[in-house]
């Protein structure tokens, strides 16, 4: 018969695995402290890299967002207070913050036409001929960040992707996926018909009206009368940014 163990050896269980606990614990303080230090290095050649490189951060955009995903990786955000160290070194805070307001003024300035959607790099242009060809280049990245800045303020402005082309959306209001479809769709040409769109999405000719009539209340899509075929077109200013960039 299988002898029970004892007291002692209850004892002596517990006792071992109590010093293999402790044992963890003081690794995982030693490996902790050991990361804090690390992290603590990394951010200091940052700040000296920041300061050796400042001109190239500020003039090439590529230059800049590279910085950007150095920072990110270490988990610094440069544009998170106009008041702090990085906003003084590099001056991200003056940056960003005149870039924002360019951004909103050319998305304003565009609204009757494309009723507040913008393809991204049809924005960039934009903001370029408001800086002036003195002022320091933006790169698409730049105005990303921007936008995700001005998010938190709330407003409406928000990044949408539609197929494989990014906007920026600058009036409140609810971007559902019928609309993202609808507008996928007519990517290609810069339009659809509602015949195109019931057959190529397999919707009913309601849910095809009702999103098209929606699109045309918010200013997104204008309707073309003209056809050869007389079949009622609905254009997409947001999906030509050849046009866009003509303003």
């Amino acid at each position: 018969m299988r002898r029970r163990p004892g007291i002692a050896g209850i004892q002596r269980d517990v006792a071992t695995r109590e010093q293999y606990r402790s044992a963890g614990e003081e690794v995982r303080r030693a490996s902790l402290q050991q990361m804090k230090a690390q992290l603590a290095t990394f951010k200091s050649s940052l700040e000296a890299f920041a300061l050796q490189h400042k001109a190239d951060i500020r003039a090439d955009p590529v230059f800049r967002a590279q910085f950007h995903t150095m920072c990110a990786n270490i988990g610094v955000d440069p544009l998170a207070s106009n008041k702090g160290m990085w906003a003084e070194l590099l001056g991200f805070g003056d940056f960003y913050y005149e870039l924002g307001v360019q951004l909103v003024e050319a998305c304003l300035a565009s609204r009757q036409l494309n009723g507040g959607l913008m393809e991204l790099g049809a924005l960039r242009a934009a903001v370029e001929r408001r800086r002036g060809s003195r002022s320091d280049p933006v790169s698409e990245d730049d105005i990303v960040r921007a936008v995700r800045k001005l998010k938190v303020l709330g407003g409406g402005i928000d990044i949408v992707t539609i197929g494989r082309g990014t906007y920026i959306r600058s009036v409140p209001g609810e971007f559902n996926t019928d609309k993202n479809k609808v507008m996928e769709l007519a990517q290609a040409a810069g339009y659809i018909s509602a015949g195109q769109l019931a057959s190529t999405a397999g919707w009913s000719s309601q849910r095809c009206e009702r999103v098209l009539a929606e699109l045309l209340k918010e200013g997104m899509a204008m309707i073309d009368d003209g056809a050869p075929d007389k079949i009622r077109l609905y254009w997409f200013p947001a999906l030509m940014p050849q046009q866009q960039q003509q303003q």
